[in-house]
């Protein structure tokens, strides 16, 4: 979906993943290769990925109401009235949004 699009375009924007690919079939079956991001002694760059809003509890943020993961160690991710967009990006325009998930 164009969500899960979004969210590897932030990702990648943010320096988590190292590319991604969305493989065509046919719409239900197309299917989003990512190529992970390692450190130099092969260790995680992504420790953990925490889903914040779900289809019975959502979560929504204004600008001031957003957290900062890790002491901006981490990022949250965003879907906002201008698109998918992690948590600085939002401060910087002014937006709030539904809270889809938190990285770090």
């Amino acid at each position: 979906s164009k969500i899960k699009v979004g969210i590897a375009e932030v990702l990648k924007r943010s320096g988590y993943i190292r590319d991604f690919k969305v493989l065509d079939g046919e719409p239900t079956e197309r299917l989003i290769r990512i190529d992970l991001k390692y450190g130099p002694d092969g260790q995680f760059i992504i420790n953990e990925i925490r889903r914040e809003s779900m289809p019975g509890r959502r979560v929504y943020r204004g600008v001031d109401g957003l957290p900062r993961v890790l002491n901006g160690m981490g990022i949250c991710i965003l879907s906002t009235s201008r698109g998918i967009m992690n948590d600085a990006e939002a401060r910087e325009r002014k937006i709030g949004g539904e809270l889809l998930a938190t990285v770090w």
